[in-house]
């Protein structure tokens, strides 16, 4: 499999109690184990199962994802920002494979 890139857009600075959006996007190839390869064999599911998003170690977005996902799942949401911090974003593959990024907003 190819390497898993993960990307993250949100503002680096905002007004405090300003909604701001996030956008995410994980190149994954979300294989969902219903296919078959050249020779007849299935090929094994592999997807990015779930997705959270915390700030500053606090929940602000979470969700499943099921075999029917496309291949690198883009989501967006938005988030009240009231403090500077840190948005920690984690996806988990089937395997058990973590990818994680984290970002920091300036808020003043």
């Amino acid at each position: 499999m190819a390497k898993v890139k993960t990307r993250v857009k949100l503002p680096k600075k905002a007004d405090k109690g300003k909604v701001i959006t996030i956008k995410t996007l994980i190149s994954h190839p979300m294989e969902s184990g219903q296919r078959k390869n050249k020779s007849g064999n299935i090929i094994p599911r592999k997807i990015i199962n779930s997705f959270k998003c915390a700030f500053n170690d606090q929940a602000v977005f979470s969700c499943d994802m099921e075999p029917a996902i496309s291949a690198n799942p883009y989501l967006e949401f938005t988030a009240r920002v009231e403090k500077s911090g840190t948005f920690a974003f984690t996806w988990v593959d089937d395997d058990g494979s973590v990818y994680s990024e984290d970002e920091k907003i300036t808020v003043g």
